[in-house]
Protein backbone atom coordinates (compact mmCIF):
# COMPACT_ATOMS: atom_id res chain seq x y z
CA UNK A 1 0.00 0.00 0.00
CA UNK A 2 2.83 2.40 0.87
CA UNK A 3 4.56 1.66 -2.46
CA UNK A 4 1.26 2.37 -4.26
CA UNK A 5 0.89 5.73 -2.50
CA UNK A 6 4.50 6.58 -3.36
CA UNK A 7 3.89 5.74 -7.04
CA UNK A 8 0.72 7.81 -6.93
CA UNK A 9 2.62 10.88 -5.69
CA UNK A 10 5.31 10.30 -8.35
CA UNK A 11 2.81 9.99 -11.22
CA UNK A 12 0.86 12.98 -9.94
CA UNK A 13 3.98 15.17 -9.94
CA UNK A 14 4.94 13.86 -13.38
CA UNK A 15 1.48 14.67 -14.74
CA UNK A 16 1.74 18.20 -13.35
CA UNK A 17 5.13 18.65 -15.04
CA UNK A 18 4.02 17.23 -18.40
CA UNK A 19 0.47 18.62 -18.67
CA UNK A 20 0.45 21.54 -16.25
CA UNK A 21 -1.61 22.18 -13.12
CA UNK A 22 -4.37 24.25 -14.68
CA UNK A 23 -8.00 23.37 -14.05
CA UNK A 24 -9.77 21.64 -16.94
CA UNK A 25 -13.41 20.84 -17.43
CA UNK A 26 -14.39 17.16 -17.34
CA UNK A 27 -17.82 16.66 -18.95
CA UNK A 28 -20.45 14.51 -17.26
CA UNK A 29 -22.09 11.74 -19.33
CA UNK A 30 -25.60 12.80 -18.25
CA UNK A 31 -27.45 15.97 -17.33
CA UNK A 32 -26.35 17.78 -14.16
CA UNK A 33 -29.61 19.68 -13.64
CA UNK A 34 -31.76 18.47 -10.76
CA UNK A 35 -35.24 17.07 -11.21
CA UNK A 36 -38.22 19.38 -10.71
CA UNK A 37 -41.12 17.94 -8.73
CA UNK A 38 -44.15 20.16 -8.14
CA UNK A 39 -42.20 23.35 -8.77
CA UNK A 40 -39.44 22.31 -6.33
CA UNK A 41 -35.97 21.64 -7.73
CA UNK A 42 -34.41 18.51 -6.16
CA UNK A 43 -30.62 18.32 -6.01
CA UNK A 44 -30.59 14.84 -7.54
CA UNK A 45 -29.55 14.58 -11.17
CA UNK A 46 -29.56 12.04 -13.97
CA UNK A 47 -25.80 11.83 -13.54
CA UNK A 48 -26.30 10.94 -9.85
CA UNK A 49 -28.55 8.04 -10.85
CA UNK A 50 -25.91 6.89 -13.37
CA UNK A 51 -23.19 6.97 -10.69
CA UNK A 52 -25.30 5.01 -8.17
CA UNK A 53 -26.25 2.36 -10.74
CA UNK A 54 -22.64 2.03 -11.97
CA UNK A 55 -21.34 1.59 -8.40
CA UNK A 56 -23.99 -1.04 -7.60
CA UNK A 57 -23.27 -2.98 -10.81
CA UNK A 58 -19.51 -3.00 -10.16
CA UNK A 59 -20.02 -3.97 -6.52
CA UNK A 60 -22.30 -6.89 -7.43
CA UNK A 61 -19.91 -7.99 -10.18
CA UNK A 62 -16.99 -8.04 -7.73
CA UNK A 63 -19.00 -9.95 -5.14
CA UNK A 64 -19.99 -12.50 -7.80
CA UNK A 65 -16.36 -12.77 -8.95
CA UNK A 66 -14.92 -13.38 -5.50
CA UNK A 67 -17.70 -15.63 -4.17
CA UNK A 68 -18.88 -17.72 -7.10
CA UNK A 69 -15.93 -18.23 -9.48
CA UNK A 70 -12.76 -20.34 -9.34
CA UNK A 71 -10.71 -17.30 -10.32
CA UNK A 72 -12.07 -15.33 -7.38
CA UNK A 73 -11.34 -18.21 -5.01
CA UNK A 74 -7.75 -18.40 -6.29
CA UNK A 75 -7.31 -14.64 -5.89
CA UNK A 76 -8.62 -14.76 -2.31
CA UNK A 77 -6.41 -17.74 -1.49
CA UNK A 78 -3.34 -16.00 -2.93
CA UNK A 79 -4.08 -12.90 -0.86
CA UNK A 80 -4.61 -14.70 2.45
CA UNK A 81 -2.11 -17.59 2.35
CA UNK A 82 0.50 -17.56 -0.38
CA UNK A 83 2.42 -20.66 0.73
CA UNK A 84 -0.63 -22.89 0.98
CA UNK A 85 -1.92 -21.54 -2.33
CA UNK A 86 1.37 -22.43 -4.05
CA UNK A 87 1.20 -25.93 -2.63
CA UNK A 88 -2.31 -26.29 -4.09
CA UNK A 89 -1.13 -25.23 -7.55
CA UNK A 90 -2.29 -21.62 -7.57
CA UNK A 91 0.00 -19.26 -9.47
CA UNK A 92 0.25 -16.65 -6.75
CA UNK A 93 2.23 -14.12 -8.79
CA UNK A 94 -0.35 -14.09 -11.55
CA UNK A 95 -3.23 -13.81 -9.06
CA UNK A 96 -1.61 -10.86 -7.28
CA UNK A 97 -0.93 -9.14 -10.61
CA UNK A 98 -4.52 -9.74 -11.66
CA UNK A 99 -5.74 -8.34 -8.33
CA UNK A 100 -3.73 -5.15 -8.77
CA UNK A 101 -4.94 -4.82 -12.37
CA UNK A 102 -8.54 -5.23 -11.22
CA UNK A 103 -8.00 -2.62 -8.52
CA UNK A 104 -6.58 -0.24 -11.14
CA UNK A 105 -9.62 -0.72 -13.40
CA UNK A 106 -12.10 -0.15 -10.56
CA UNK A 107 -10.08 2.83 -9.32
CA UNK A 108 -10.07 4.36 -12.80
CA UNK A 109 -13.83 3.88 -13.07
CA UNK A 110 -14.35 5.54 -9.70
CA UNK A 111 -12.21 8.48 -10.83
CA UNK A 112 -14.34 8.89 -13.95
CA UNK A 113 -17.54 8.76 -11.91
CA UNK A 114 -16.32 11.24 -9.31
CA UNK A 115 -14.84 13.74 -11.78
CA UNK A 116 -17.87 13.96 -14.10
CA UNK A 117 -19.04 17.55 -14.35
CA UNK A 118 -16.13 18.96 -12.33
CA UNK A 119 -12.98 20.94 -12.93
CA UNK A 120 -10.02 18.55 -12.66
CA UNK A 121 -6.28 19.02 -12.13
CA UNK A 122 -3.44 16.62 -11.16
CA UNK A 123 -4.12 16.80 -7.38
CA UNK A 124 -7.91 16.50 -7.80
CA UNK A 125 -8.21 13.05 -6.19
CA UNK A 126 -6.06 13.70 -3.09
CA UNK A 127 -9.01 14.28 -0.77
CA UNK A 128 -10.88 11.29 -2.20
CA UNK A 129 -7.90 9.01 -1.49
CA UNK A 130 -7.57 10.25 2.10
CA UNK A 131 -11.30 9.91 2.83
CA UNK A 132 -11.43 6.55 1.04
CA UNK A 133 -8.61 5.24 3.21
CA UNK A 134 -10.39 6.46 6.36
CA UNK A 135 -13.60 4.75 5.17
CA UNK A 136 -11.75 1.47 4.52
CA UNK A 137 -10.14 1.55 7.97
CA UNK A 138 -13.48 2.41 9.56
CA UNK A 139 -15.25 -0.54 7.93
CA UNK A 140 -12.33 -2.96 8.09
CA UNK A 141 -9.63 -3.50 5.48
CA UNK A 142 -10.58 -7.18 5.06
CA UNK A 143 -14.34 -6.63 4.82
CA UNK A 144 -15.79 -5.48 1.45
CA UNK A 145 -19.23 -4.93 2.99
CA UNK A 146 -17.63 -3.05 5.85
CA UNK A 147 -15.81 -0.81 3.37
CA UNK A 148 -19.15 0.09 1.73
CA UNK A 149 -20.77 0.82 5.10
CA UNK A 150 -17.65 2.72 6.18
CA UNK A 151 -17.76 4.81 3.01
CA UNK A 152 -21.42 5.71 3.49
CA UNK A 153 -20.84 6.47 7.19
CA UNK A 154 -17.81 8.67 6.62
CA UNK A 155 -19.62 10.49 3.81
CA UNK A 156 -22.60 11.27 6.06
CA UNK A 157 -20.44 12.26 9.04
CA UNK A 158 -18.25 14.58 6.97
CA UNK A 159 -21.35 16.11 5.34
CA UNK A 160 -22.74 16.91 8.80
CA UNK A 161 -19.40 18.41 9.86
CA UNK A 162 -19.28 20.53 6.70
CA UNK A 163 -22.91 21.67 7.08
CA UNK A 164 -22.96 22.42 10.80
CA UNK A 165 -19.36 23.27 11.72
CA UNK A 166 -17.82 24.47 8.45
CA UNK A 167 -16.02 22.94 5.49
CA UNK A 168 -12.61 23.91 6.86
CA UNK A 169 -13.00 21.28 9.62
CA UNK A 170 -13.75 18.33 7.32
CA UNK A 171 -10.13 17.13 7.05
CA UNK A 172 -9.67 17.47 10.82
CA UNK A 173 -12.87 15.48 11.43
CA UNK A 174 -11.67 12.70 9.10
CA UNK A 175 -8.37 12.53 11.01
CA UNK A 176 -10.24 12.44 14.34
CA UNK A 177 -12.45 9.57 13.12
CA UNK A 178 -9.40 7.66 11.88
CA UNK A 179 -7.61 8.10 15.23
CA UNK A 180 -10.70 7.08 17.23
CA UNK A 181 -11.19 3.90 15.17
CA UNK A 182 -7.50 2.97 15.40
CA UNK A 183 -7.54 3.47 19.19
CA UNK A 184 -10.82 1.67 19.92
CA UNK A 185 -10.95 -1.06 17.25
CA UNK A 186 -7.82 -1.12 15.03
CA UNK A 187 -9.10 -3.93 12.80
CA UNK A 188 -12.18 -1.89 11.82
CA UNK A 189 -15.81 -1.98 12.90
CA UNK A 190 -16.83 -4.85 10.61
CA UNK A 191 -13.62 -6.89 10.44
CA UNK A 192 -14.07 -10.66 10.69
CA UNK A 193 -10.73 -11.48 12.25
CA UNK A 194 -9.71 -10.25 15.67
CA UNK A 195 -6.47 -8.35 16.07
CA UNK A 196 -3.58 -10.42 17.39
CA UNK A 197 -2.41 -9.64 20.92
CA UNK A 198 1.27 -9.98 21.76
Amino acid sequence: MIVTLGLFVTFQALAAILFGSTFRSFPAPFDLRGFTVGGVNIAFTANSIYVIVAVLVVMLALVALFRFTDLGLKMRAAAFSQEVSRLLGVRVGRMLTLGWALAAVVGSLSGLLIAGGSLVFPAYMDAVIVYGFVAAVLGGLDSPGGAVVGGLSIGLLLSYVSGYLGSELVALAALAILMAVLLVRPQGLFARTAARRV
